[in-house]
Order: C-alpha cells, then sequence, then structure tokens
C-alpha cells in the first residue's frame, strides 16, 4: 500500500505541484495525499482517457482483464455525470497498467524536463506551470483557450488530409483499385521519399501533394494494369489517400507554460504546438508569435486575428525542426466597466484606445458614450518631486460625440473605465393606489391627471372621492411639494384636472382603506375556530360557514352570543342564546337528510338565521358528555385481556375487571397496578382484591379514557434492597414482618438506617416502620408476598458540637453579664 500511495503521489505531482525542474526525490505520505487532492489530478485523468482511443467498453474490459474492478474508472469516463474524486493509488496503479500513464514512479525517475520530447496530446506538463501563475490567466484576454483540458486542436493522425499537404517521410498512403483489378496497398513512404508497389516498383512520392502523386501513380501503374486509366469508362480505378500522417519534432521556446520540444502531427500546425505547450505564460505575448525554421522567420502569428476575428491565415503548416518563439509581452493595458469582455489586453505599438476598445467588445448597450476615464502611472521622468506617480485622464466628452471611440494614445499599466449611464430614469410619472393598472407612464408635454388615469385604465369602484394626492419633486426643491383634487363622481370625473410634470407621484385611494377591520369571533365546538371578516347583513349561518362549519360535538339545539354592550350601562357585553338545528349541519346523507353526530338527534325543522354584529362573540356549545368512545387495557392475569370501552361514565376499576373474565388462579389481585395516562399521574396505588370484594371502597375508583390495568402473575417472594448485608429475594413467609426480612438479607448495614426502613406492597402502597415509646409496640409492617423491603443509607452528619458549643457558651456568657449589671 505504502508503494501504491508512493506511485500514486508522483504521478499527482508531476500532473499538479511539481514544477519542470523539480527534484526527483519521492514526496512523503502526507504530501501524496495533498497531491492526490488537487482538482487538476482528475483533469488529466480525464484527459488521458479521453485522448487514449479507447471506448468505455475497451476500457472497462481492459480492467477486467488486468484484475481490477470493471466500474474503477467510470466517473473519469467521458459523459459521467458529478464531480469525480481524485484517483486513488489503486486507481492510478491501473492506468500506468493500461498504458495510459508513463511508468515513472520508480526510484530515481522524474516528469519529462523542458526540452525532452513530448506527444502533442500529453498535458501533464501544463498543471505545474499552471501553479506558478502569478495572476488570474482568466483575467489576460486570449489565455484561457490554452488553459482547458480539450483535444479540438489535436490534429487528425489519419486523412483526409487538404490539397496542399505535402507527403514526406513515415506517412503511410492507401492505394486502392477497383473495377477490372481489386486490389490494395498501404506502402510506408522510406526515410529516402519513395513508396514500393508489388509489380510497380519504387515510386518517389517526397514532397509531393496528393494530386501529384495521382499523376504519378496513374503514369507508373498504367503500365502494369492496362485498364487502369483517367478515361470515365475505365474499367479499372484508382483511389488515393493518406492512411496515417508522420509526426514532426518541433520546439516551444520562450514565454510559454511549457517549453519543451513536442511530436505533433504533420498536419498540424502552429497553433497545434502553441496549445500542447499550453499557450503562452502569463508573460507571454498573444500578438507575435514567431515561427523559424533555421535561421529564417517563416511567419508571425498575431493569435488577436484569430480569436477577435476568426482569421487563421498565419496559421503556418509545421515541419520537423520547427521552433516557436513566444516572447516577453507587450504594452498590457486593463479595461473594465461596460464592455463585452472587461479583461487585460496586450496592444501593439501605435494601437490607441480606439483598438483596445473594439478587442474588448465595444460598449455595451449600458455604457455612456460620454464619459471614459484612464488611471495612468506617470513615467518616471514626469513625476512631481512631491511623489505624485499616479494620474486620473478624462477624455474630452467633444471627442466621445456621436459615441465614436477617439484614437486615444495608451501607455503600459493604464486602466481604463467605461462608465455606465446613470440609474435615473426621466421622463416618467407613477399613478399607484386604487387603479386598475397601476404603474409608471411615461410623460408627454401637456399632460394631465384625467389623461394618466385613462391610461392606467381609469379608477376601481369603492374609490375614495374626496382627495386625490400629486406628490410633485420640483427641480431644485429641498422638500417634495403636495398637490391635491378630489373626484366629482366614481367615474374618476375630476373636479380640478392638474397639469402632471415630469416625477410627478399620483395616489388615488380606496374607501376600503379607511374603514375598520372588523371582526366575527367564532370558537367552541367549530372545524376552524377563530376571527372572520365581519360583513354587513352577515348572519349566524354564515359565520359559521367561514368557521367550517360545526364539529360532530357541537350542541344542536343553541349557542351562545356575546354582543358588545353599550359603556354606559356599566357592562361590557351582553350575552344571550339562539336556537341551532339540523341545517346548520352541512353534510347530507345520500337521501338528502342532514347528516349528525351519533347518538344525538338534532332538532328538526329550520331555525330562523339570526343577524350578527361586528364584535360578537359566537360561542358552539359542545354536547354534554360527549365522547366517541372511552378505552381501557387490561393486561396480565385475567381470563380475557384486551382493549376494552366504558359503557358508562361511571363504570368502575373492579366492573371493567370482571368484564375481562376476573383474575386467573395465577393471578394476584393485590399486587395489581392502576396506571392512568389523563394528567400525566402514572400509577395510581390501590387494591384491587378489596375492590372486588366490596364494590363501595374507596379503591374502586372510577375509570377514564387511556387507564391501563395490569394483574401481575403470583410471586411468593419478597425483595430486599438497600443498605443490607445481602441484597436478595427471600421467600415470602406469611405474618412476618419487616425486621424478619431484614435479618434473612444478613442484617442491616452500619451505614443502613432501620429506621427509616419501608415496605413497598405489591399494589404500590409504601408502609413506614415507626419506632415508637417502649410502652407502645413499635409499627413493624408485614410485607405481602410480591413486596420489597428497602432500608436507606443514613444521612451523612453534618453536625459539629464544638462549634455548636462556642456560640452557646458566648451567649451564657453575655447574658450572665448582663444579670450582673442588672443586679448591680
Amino acid at each position: 500500500m505504502k508503494s501504491l500511495l508512493a506511485r500514486a503521489a508522483f504521478f499527482a505531482v508531476a500532473f499538479a505541484v511539481v514544477p519542470a525542474l523539480a527534484s526527483t526525490q519521492l514526496p512523503s505520505p502526507a504530501q501524496a495525499e495533498a497531491a492526490l487532492q488537487n482538482p487538476d489530478v482528475v483533469a488529466q485523468v480525464r484527459a488521458r482517457l479521453l485522448n487514449s482511443g479507447l471506448t468505455p467498453e475497451q476500457i472497462r474490459s481492459r480492467l477486467k482483464a488486468a484484475g481490477y474492478p470493471e466500474n474503477m474508472l467510470d466517473q473519469y469516463l467521458p459523459g459521467s455525470t458529478g464531480a469525480a474524486s481524485a484517483p486513488s493509488p489503486e486507481a492510478i496503479d491501473a492506468l500506468q497498467k493500461l498504458g495510459l500513464i508513463e511508468a515513472a514512479a520508480q526510484a530515481g525517475q522524474r516528469p519529462t524536463l523542458p526540452g525532452e520530447s513530448r506527444s502533442a496530446t500529453d498535458s501533464s506538463h501544463l498543471a505545474p506551470a499552471l501553479a506558478v501563475d502569478s495572476i488570474p490567466h482568466s483575467r489576460i484576454f486570449g489565455l484561457d483557450i490554452f488553459r482547458s483540458s480539450t483535444s479540438r486542436f489535436d490534429p487528425l493522425t489519419a486523412g483526409p488530409v487538404d490539397a496542399n499537404y505535402k507527403v514526406g517521410p513515415r506517412d503511410v498512403l492507401a492505394i486502392i483499385l477497383t473495377g477490372g483489378v481489386e486490389a490494395s496497398y498501404t506502402p510506408e513512404v522510406s526515410p529516402e521519399g519513395f513508396i514500393v508497389i508489388p509489380q510497380v516498383g519504387q515510386v518517389f512520392v517526397a514532397n509531393l501533394t496528393l494530386d501529384q502523386i495521382r499523376d504519378v501513380l496513374y503514369s507508373r501503374m498504367g503500365r502494369v494494369y492496362s485498364g487502369l486509366t483517367r478515361s470515365p469508362n475505365a474499367s479499372t480505378k484508382l483511389s488515393l489517400s493518406v492512411a496515417r500522417v508522420r509526426a514532426n519534432q518541433v520546439f516551444v521556446i520562450g514565454e510559454a507554460m511549457a517549453p519543451g520540444s513536442y511530436q505533433v502531427s504533420s498536419a498540424g500546425t502552429l497553433l497545434t504546438a502553441l496549445y500542447a505547450a499550453g499557450g503562452p505564460s502569463v508573460n507571454g505575448s498573444l500578438r507575435r508569435v514567431e515561427l523559424r525554421r533555421g535561421s529564417v522567420l517563416i511567419d508571425s502569428l498575431d493569435l488577436y486575428d484569430y480569436l477577435v476575428r476568426g482569421d487563421a491565415s498565419h496559421d503556418s503548416r509545421l515541419q520537423s525542426g520547427d521552433v516557436l518563439f513566444i516572447p516577453f509581452h507587450g504594452t498590457r493595458v486593463t479595461i473594465k466597466g461596460e464592455v463585452g469582455r472587461p479583461a487585460i489586453f496586450e496592444l501593439k505599438s501605435g494601437e490607441t484606445l480606439r483598438d483596445l476598445v473594439t478587442y474588448a467588445g465595444g460598449f455595451t448597450p449600458n455604457a455612456s458614450r460620454h464619459r471614459i476615464q484612464i488611471r495612468r502611472i506617470l513615467a518616471p521622468q514626469a513625476r512631481a518631486p512631491q511623489g505624485a506617480e499616479r494620474v486620473v485622464l478624462d477624455i474630452p466628452a467633444d471627442q466621445l460625440t456621436g459615441g465614436a471611440v477617439p484614437a486615444f494614445p495608451i501607455e503600459a499599466g493604464d486602466e481604463v473605465q467605461v462608465f455606465g449611464v446613470s440609474d435615473v430614469v426621466r421622463n416618467q410619472i407613477a399613478v399607484t393606489g386604487h387603479v386598475w393598472a397601476p404603474g409608471d407612464l411615461g410623460v408627454q408635454p401637456g399632460m394631465r391627471l384625467s389623461d394618466a388615469l385613462r391610461a392606467v385604465g381609469g379608477v376601481r369602484p369603492g374609490v375614495f372621492l374626496d382627495q386625490v394626492l400629486v406628490t410633485r419633486y420640483a427641480p431644485g426643491a429641498v422638500a417634495p411639494e403636495q398637490l391635491r383634487t378630489s373626484f366629482a363622481d366614481s367615474t374618476g370625473r375630476l373636479t380640478n384636472d392638474l397639469l402632471l410634470q415630469e416625477g410627478d407621484s399620483v395616489r388615488v385611494f380606496s374607501r376600503a382603506e379607511f374603514a375598520e377591520n372588523r371582526t366575527v369571533t367564532v370558537s367552541g365546538d367549530v372545524r376552524s375556530a377563530g376571527s372572520v371578516p365581519y360583513r354587513e347583513g352577515m348572519t349566524l349561518r354564515d359565520a359559521i360557514l367561514l368557521a367550517g362549519g360545526l364539529a360532530e360535538s357541537a350542541y344542536l339545539k343553541e349557542a351562545e352570543i356575546a354582543r358588545v354592550a353599550r359603556r354606559e350601562q356599566g357592562t361590557f357585553a351582553q350575552t344571550f342564546r339562539v336556537p341551532l338545528d339540523s341545517t346548520y349541519l352541512f353534510e347530507r346523507s345520500p337521501d338528502g337528510k342532514y347528516l349528525g353526530p351519533p347518538g344525538v338527534a338534532a332538532p328538526s325543522g329550520r331555525a330562523e338565521d339570526v343577524p350578527l354584529k361586528a364584535y360578537d362573540n359566537i360561542l358552539i356549545l359542545r354536547q354534554p358528555g360527549w365522547d366517541l368512545s372511552r378505552r381501557v387495557y387490561v393486561t396480565g392475569e385475567v381470563k380475557f385481556p384486551g382493549r376494552y370501552t366504558l359503557g358508562s361514565l361511571d363504570e368502575r376499576f373492579a366492573d371493567i375487571v370482571k368484564r375481562a373474565g376476573g383474575v386467573t388462579p395465577q393471578g394476584y389481585a393485590q399486587g395489581s397496578v392502576l396506571v392512568r395516562k389523563e394528567g400525566g399521574l402514572g400509577r395510581i396505588d390501590i387494591s384491587l382484591a378489596d375492590a372486588l370484594k366490596n364494590p363501595e371502597s374507596r379503591d374502586n375508583i372510577m375509570l377514564i379514557d387511556g387507564d391501563s390495568i395490569y394483574v401481575p402473575r403470583y410471586s411468593p417472594v419478597v425483595r430486599v434492597s438497600g443498605a443490607v448485608s445481602s441484597p436478595s429475594s427471600i421467600t415470602y413467609l406469611p405474618g412476618a414482618d419487616l425486621k424478619y426480612y431484614v435479618d434473612a438479607a444478613g442484617g442491616a448495614l452500619p451505614t443502613g438506617n432501620v429506621d427509616r426502613s419501608y415496605v413497598v406492597q405489591p399494589n404500590g402502597f409504601r408502609e413506614v416502620y415507626r419506632h415508637r415509646f417502649s410502652v407502645i409496640p413499635d409499627g413493624v409492617p408485614t410485607p405481602e408476598a410480591g413486596a420489597e423491603v428497602v432500608v436507606p443509607i443514613k444521612p451523612e452528619s453534618n453536625s459539629d458540637w464544638k462549634g455548636t458549643l462556642v456560640p452557646f457558651a458566648q451567649v451564657l456568657t453575655a447574658l450572665a453579664t448582663f444579670v450582673y449589671v442588672i443586679s448591680r
């Protein structure tokens, strides 16, 4: 496992942490674990699998053949969803076994160094350089395209190729004859530049295009195959293509992310090699990437032509031995604000603010075309002696007339700010309140209040006629001015049609805004008790309907209404009863009859509706003794244990036990337990035996819903616990008292408090040992079978006789002194 971790860490560090010239020493386990957490490692693993050419099924098959789980690499395969975790050491080992990463984890080996040849599809060397970027590459325009893990710039290693492609050594051609002769050949171009075709011999093809080679083949192969001609009616036809292109070795130097030697396809171009090297570093130039062949400058690529205008005319095809040189960047300036792509741009000599705005995508619709500001660091010779090194330059407004961008000179380090338009909205008014479509309106010259009201659909019914407010924000005023008018009628006709101005705010009121929010309260046995809005003409039936209707427990004969009384009469409310009937029940049977609660006959007929007043309190009474069912639970040693429903409110303890068949011969009535859930009372200490013997006994209490009765099995033992020598269970002896059982348990310990011993009888009663005077016998309780004798521990004594004697002596001394003084 340690070996796997070391190997995994090496690859992880080679992917994402160690610079190209890092030490060859393996990392520690802690460094290994940290390296495996780097998100770049996941991206590199995915890139390797994507560029491997293997389908997901082929990868799973190879994993299975190598003894790994088939789904080990599923989270890194194309099309997988969700976030992938960092590869485990076993996953790294599997990648090596599949040949997807180099076996470079052995002692003494290291990642590929600059100057060594790499494949164009190998991007593992890019992560170290990414880690040392001093400027976030997302801020420098053009770098992002070279930082993503993608194969879209990888050239094809198989055909087709364009018509200008010149064949060279190590290219493989595909020659197919059809018709009168069926044959196919895939000759490879030799280092000397020729191919060998059976029966034809050597054919020189080096540095020829496919069209030129096709002419040569028609000439040479036509001598062997007589039907092979260019005639449309030829019996034998020839097809020529490139089956596999060769690889060229090129060198990327200068300010590249990962300078070094790369093998790229012969169909590859300058951009292919540039992408393989990760593009320019943060210090590299995007405006001049030079292609040198020997000592000759072949071409120069301005990446802005490609990125901004899509012009790839200078993306020259590479040859083996070509050198790409990326110089240090030129003048860089920052543009931010309301432009299409705020970023850091590199400008060539002579380029101005106009070019910068063009590269940034131009102005956004929110851009203010009249204000552009430049923050500039002055040149050393222009700095004031007092240390003023930065200045702010505003582009003159007359140069920005019509939205044009002037050719203002730009210097290195400039920060250009393109400001947006103001958030202030002009030429509008606002209409709010009791209108059909409140909102903002564009103000027109001569626009009056009536025009604005028509534009928002007019006033709504219930409009407040007495006043319409117009708030005016006059230019230069400290506070707004309040104007007012009124409606002549409910149609919206105004008594004074005010002339509106820009910025006016119109408020139309509703009569309902000034009305009290009056309510009626419905409480008691309704489905949704609470307050409901009061309406003129509301009746009791309406209020009950708004409260969800009556509950099943409602008393259907009458209800109580409390109505606010006049204060001068000395009362706060007057109460009176009103009749109810079955029509207040909204649920009906299929035959149309009202469905009332079971067991209660609802009054027939229809009671007269009772009109309500605001703030009435309606109380729907509950039926006396209402309860759908009251259940008690009887368990233990009875003949028929189970859940029993009480037949009446006065059914008692002994009655329900008799309904359960009585106590079995094995049962112990004296130890029966009654537990009451209501009110959290818990166990109630009563005697079932006494209740069964005497129905009038105080132990024969009435039962309520939720009570539980348990009759235990007879147990002829007495439990002795507490401060005794041997806490245990003693066989029950009829008539034996507490002392007998304490002695049977080895007697009390020195810490035991026998005087406070007590007995817990089987039914829960507690009987305490009472120590009396010698002339009266002590009250020693007699345990029943199943009882428990408890001997508590003596409390710790906190008495200090010396501490008590000292204050007492002081009191005596003071008293004696007082007596002596009085006697004198």
